[in-house]
């Protein structure tokens, strides 16, 4: 598949004992990333620019869209201690990884138990953690499509509403939502959308460069988390982006892409 400059692909491999999607594209260094509770929402202008200076790995987590669920998984804790067997299947040691909402949370998982993997982390608008302040807000309360606006501070102020949330979605946009948000409830409904050990974990990340970014108004996750990240990893470094929700990558792109590009060369 192609973009205005960029090839990209989706392929089904086998790593780690199951397949999983595999969307691959760019050029350069790799640059893992981990997608958040409603998968991969396609290749979209951040991929594009980001795809310049890096090759991008975007795996679809197990029991996530196309990939094959795995039933020993049954916590985030579970798919780090797998994804980082799926990370030596591919290849991937000593890479930069950059990870969304529960993404994020499987990044700082994978990187506790082993900081020499990953040569720079981001979170953006990670869970993990309970926040000292707010709540997280319960996704499976609602269906999909209410749950990415509501992600969204000002949905009709975001150019690319239509391509991550279009009014009349496929069979296949629907499919992954529903078996994302189903994959994610498997494994994070208790305690809901943390792990109460891992502020005291995080500060074995001390030698590993992490960037934390977070919007200042995000409904889903609260700020205070991603303050409690960084108050937990010692060097870490906070960008609290403003007007934003919970996806700064598509509702502040251009600020997004700014902070990305510096942290990741």
């Amino acid at each position: 598949m192609t973009t205005s400059s960029v090839t990209w692909t989706e392929e089904m491999v086998d790593v780690a004992g199951t397949q999983i999607k595999l969307v691959k594209g760019g050029t350069g260094d790799p640059l893992l990333v981990l997608h958040d509770e409603m998968g991969h929402p396609g290749w979209l202008r951040w991929h594009e620019a980001l795809a310049q200076n890096h090759t991008l790995y975007i795996p679809w987590h197990p029991g996530f869209g196309d990939s094959e669920p795995l039933d020993w998984v049954m916590s985030f804790h579970d798919m780090a201690i797998w994804y980082l067997g799926a990370l030596d299947d591919l290849g991937l040691e000593g890479v930069d990884v950059m990870g969304f909402s529960l993404g994020g949370w499987l990044a700082a998982e994978m990187a506790v138990m082993n900081p020499q993997q990953f040569k720079r982390l981001a979170l953006v608008g990670a869970a993990g953690v309970r926040p000292p302040e707010g709540e997280i807000f319960d996704i499976f309360q609602v269906v999909a499509k209410v749950y990415i606006a509501r992600s969204l501070l000002n949905p009709q102020a975001v150019p690319e509403f239509q391509a991550i949330c279009p009014d009349e979605p496929s069979e296949e946009q629907s499919f992954n939502w529903d078996t994302s948000l189903e994959g994610a409830c498997r494994l994070s409904w208790r305690p809901y959308m943390h792990y109460p050990a891992l502020p005291n974990l995080l500060p074995r990340l001390k030698r590993l460069p992490t960037l934390i970014v977070s919007g200042d108004q995000d409904p889903i996750v609260p700020p205070s988390s991603a303050r409690l990240y960084h108050t937990s990893i010692p060097n870490s470094r906070l960008e609290i982006i403003p007007n934003c929700g919970h996806r700064p990558e598509v509702e502040q792109t251009e600020k997004f892409l700014e902070l990305v590009k510096e942290w990741f060369g």
